[in-house]
């Protein structure tokens, strides 16, 4: 049985008296000790589809489709049961500790919180339990009576992976955790985030905009684009043979260590993001791919088989794996 099986999830906001389709039809699944990164350009719908998971959208949002969390729907579940669900059976590292953490409560009282809320122990046990969860992710127990701004940002960031870890969940999404933080910070993290996965066998979600950096903690990649899956697989053949020209563009954008080529001149993608207020028939990434077809803008367009274990939304893949000729 799946950890978590995700289908048809589609979410739409109202914004200035159109619906803002921001997730069309997301299907995925995600195997117990797993983790799965997910790609893409800003308002691609990474955080929305992943944050709708646990229902943490405001109520703006229209939701439908399938969650199941360890065969479970969440879609009709009770606010009393997701309730129950966040924290102790699955948790989120959000974006940005700063604006995450409480600015009047130390570290250590919200690390005890959940602690407190879903299992039934004692102040000291709770404590015993943050102290713990602080050394475990490198920040000392002493600084659990420090507040979020006396702590710097890769520790806070520690904090946030720490009160993610606080119930045993057996699910974690982390939404961009290493932003805004440098280069030795981000390594740090994404080596904790890494080593506790596997050591604790729970499933991992992680957004970010880097290619590079998923594919160094995860072991399979989607990649998104206007509100949909592209492709998705394991990391190391999207990263070294991406199939879909999304992905190529993606993956193209950063310059690899050792090659002069690459750094001294990174592709990029002109155009930009389409309107996701708009019907987009075809694939919508149509207007900015350098290898379209005529049909691209009408086909319909679905994932197919690119590989064991793959699959990109793209008519040269699927031309390509039935023996068509375009």
């Amino acid at each position: 049985m799946s950890l978590l099986e995700v289908s048809g999830l589609s979410v739409s906001y109202r914004a200035g008296g159109d619906d803002v389709r921001a997730v069309r039809g997301v299907d995925l699944s995600l195997e117990p000790g797993e983790t799965l990164g997910v790609a893409g350009e800003s308002g691609s719908g990474k955080t929305t589809m992943v944050l709708s998971l646990l229902r943490l959208l405001p109520a703006t949002a229209t939701v439908s489709g399938s969650v199941r969390f360890r065969d479970e729907e969440l879609s009709e579940a009770r606010w009393g049961r997701i309730r129950a669900i966040r924290w102790a059976e699955a948790s989120v590292v959000f974006q940005g500790a700063m604006s995450a953490l409480n600015p009047v409560r130390t570290v250590g009282e919200q690390i005890r919180e959940p602690i407190l809320l879903h299992e039934k122990v004692s102040e000291k046990q709770a404590a015993a339990r943050a102290n713990e969860l602080l050394d475990n992710v490198g920040v000392s127990a002493a600084r659990a009576s420090s507040y979020p701004h006396e702590l710097s940002g890769g520790q806070r960031q520690r904090v946030m992976i720490a009160m993610a870890l606080a119930c045993r969940p057996d699910l974690i999404i982390a939404d961009e955790p290493t932003t805004a933080l440098d280069v030795i910070v981000q390594a740090q993290i994404l080596g904790l985030l890494t080593e506790l996965v596997a050591e604790s066998k729970i499933g991992m979600i992680m957004i970010s905009h880097d290619l590079s950096v998923l594919s160094s903690v995860c072991s399979r990649l989607a990649v998104m684009y206007a509100g949909r899956i592209v492709e998705i697989g394991p990391s190391k053949q999207l990263m070294d043979t991406p199939e879909h020209p999304y992905t190529r563009a993606l993956s193209g954008a950063f310059p690899t260590i050792g090659d002069p080529a690459s750094r001294m001149a990174p592709t990029g993608l002109a155009g930009d993001p389409p309107d996701l207020r708009l019907a987009l028939p075809g694939c919508a990434f149509e207007p900015r791919c350098p290898v379209a077809r005529p049909e691209c803008a009408t086909a319909d367009i679905e994932l197919w088989p690119a590989g064991p274990g793959r699959e990109a939304a793209c008519v040269i893949t699927r031309d390509r794996r039935s023996g068509a000729t375009p």
